[in-house]
């Protein structure tokens, strides 16, 4: 059995300390991979510094996007690369069988119930785990692959599950590490994307996309951001009733916008969290005839599908990460809770 070189969260907003301890006797189930790279996401900074509190005590390893080669455990994964899906469910509870598996409550999360991604192996349960063909590493290195496990299924999930069609006028709010992935999955399923943000470079990104709008919304008011909207989908020929509208920048004056932008059979599908409490009128929802929609993480089951897209180059990633040495992570959650970086780090291993 391998040794695990991590680096752990002690306390929130302590330093991430390196460690090294035997990695646990596998259970039958269960998978020892070597990992190739981890993304740092939204979720791990709320757990660092927002005070947001992990299910597991600390200490412990902080990493939900996972990408890697199983070394032991069930002989027919055992020399494949894969994926770790971010919510690994039971598969046998009520809310597995009707197909919410991704909101199972015995759901295991690394870097939340058990020791996750940023280290050098992981133990994980195998069920779920989602290979990676060569055609997907044609384009993208494993480690690159990694962000698949959250920041481009999750969106795929609800954007799936917005029930979103061809021509649809889709409005993606917050385009960085998850919302650049939402707006080319928009495209996939056929629909006129609005992004909108605060962010001159994150929207820049969006420039070689074929039928995509951009909005900066610094500076402005709701009521001129509802106007410019509602002229953008003007000129896409779009219908202006049933918008999809997809909150990706986890902030409350993203959510704010987003509930203001709801409209006749509109859809909003909340996917940034924030610890921000927002005041709306849900009257609105009753006179619009409308739908808020939550999501969390994305189910094992269609991560096949996006594995799929990024294979055949539907879904681009190279072009919106960044790899650091995993001895950076400190630095780079600094750079991050400040906004330094635009596009999604992964943490690649680099111990001795």
């Amino acid at each position: 059995m391998a040794q695990i070189t991590a680096w752990q969260m002690t306390a929130a907003e302590a330093p991430f300390k390196k460690v090294t301890y035997e990695a646990p006797g596998l259970q039958p189930h269960e998978a020892l991979i070597k990992i190739a790279g981890c993304g740092v996401c939204h979720t791990d900074l709320s757990f660092w510094h927002y005070g947001v509190p992990t299910r597991h005590e600390l200490p412990l390893t902080l990493g939900h996007e996972i990408s890697g080669t199983v070394l032991e455990g069930p002989q027919d994964w055992v020399g494949k690369n894969v994926i770790v899906p971010a919510v690994l469910p039971c598969g046998e509870c009520e809310l597995c069988k009707n197909g919410r598996s991704n909101i199972c409550q015995k759901q295991l999360m690394p870097g939340n119930d058990f020791h996750g991604g940023f280290a050098g192996h992981v133990v994980v349960p195998a069920k779920y785990l989602a290979e990676i063909p060569e055609t997907a590493l044609t384009e993208h290195s494993p480690a690159e692959l990694s962000v698949i496990a959250d920041a481009v299924s999750t969106p795929y999930q609800v954007i799936q599950k917005s029930n979103i069609r061809e021509g649809d006028f889709a409005v993606i709010i917050g385009v960085g590490g998850v919302g650049i992935y939402a707006v080319q999955i928009a495209q996939v399923f056929g629909a006129k994307v609005l992004a909108i943000d605060i962010s001159r470079e994150k929207l820049d990104q969006l420039q070689s996309f074929e039928s995509v709008k951009t909005l900066n919304s610094s500076g402005m008011g709701v009521k001129e951001i509802k106007a410019e909207t509602k002229a953008i989908c003007k000129d896409f020929s779009a219908s202006p009733f049933g918008w999809k509208i997809y909150e990706m920048s986890g902030t409350k004056a993203g959510q704010e916008l987003a509930f203001a932008l709801l409209g006749i059979a509109a859809t909003l599908s909340i996917v940034g969290f924030t610890m921000d409490k927002l005041e709306v009128r849900l009257s609105n929802l009753m006179a619009f005839d409308a739908q808020i929609i939550g999501t969390w993480g994305c189910k094992p089951e269609l991560y096949p599908q996006v594995i799929d897209l990024v294979a055949k180059g539907k879904i681009k990633i190279k072009p919106y990460i960044e790899t650091f040495p995993m001895s950076r992570i400190n630095d780079i959650f600094e750079q991050t809770l400040n906004h330094k970086l635009i596009r999604r780090s992964v943490l690649i291993p680099d111990f001795d």
